[in-house]
C-alpha cells in the first residue's frame, strides 16, 4: 500500500507548487484571481504560505506519516474553503468542483497513511 501513497503525494505536491508560488510571487493574473474570489494580496501569500507548509508536510509525511496524515487534512480543509469560496463567486460549477476533487484526494491520502500504519 506504500506506491499509492507515494503517487498520491506526488500529484498533490505538484499541483500545490503549481498554485502556490504564483499566490507567493504575487503574479498579476493570480492577484486578479483571488480578488476574484473577494482575497486580499495579503491573504494570497498567507493561503501561498499554507501551501507551502502542506507541501513540506506531504513530503515529510512519506518518512513519518503522522505528518502526513496532518498536512493531508489541513490541505483536504483548505481545498473545501477554496471550494466555498469559489461557490460564493459563482464561478462555474466545473470551478468550483476542482478543489473539492483535490480535498477528496487529500483525504484519502490521510486514509491511506493511517491503513498502512
Amino acid at each position: 500500500m506504500r506506491a499509492p501513497i507515494i503517487v498520491l503525494t506526488i500529484i498533490l505536491v505538484s499541483v500545490l507548487v503549481a498554485v502556490a508560488v504564483p499566490k507567493l510571487t504575487g503574479q498579476v493574473q493570480m492577484r486578479d484571481r483571488m480578488a476574484h474570489l473577494g482575497l486580499s494580496s495579503t491573504s494570497t501569500r498567507l493561503i501561498g504560505v499554507l501551501e507551502v507548509a502542506a507541501i513540506v508536510g506531504l513530503l515529510v509525511g512519506l518518512v513519518w506519516p503522522p505528518l502526513g496524515i496532518a498536512a493531508a487534512v489541513g490541505l483536504a480543509m483548505q481545498m473545501i474553503g477554496a471550494a466555498i469560496f469559489h461557490a460564493r463567486a459563482k464561478d462555474p460549477v466545473p470551478v468550483a468542483v476542482v478543489p473539492v476533487v483535490f480535498a477528496v484526494a487529500a483525504a484519502a491520502l490521510a486514509v491511506l497513511h493511517v491503513l498502512n500504519g
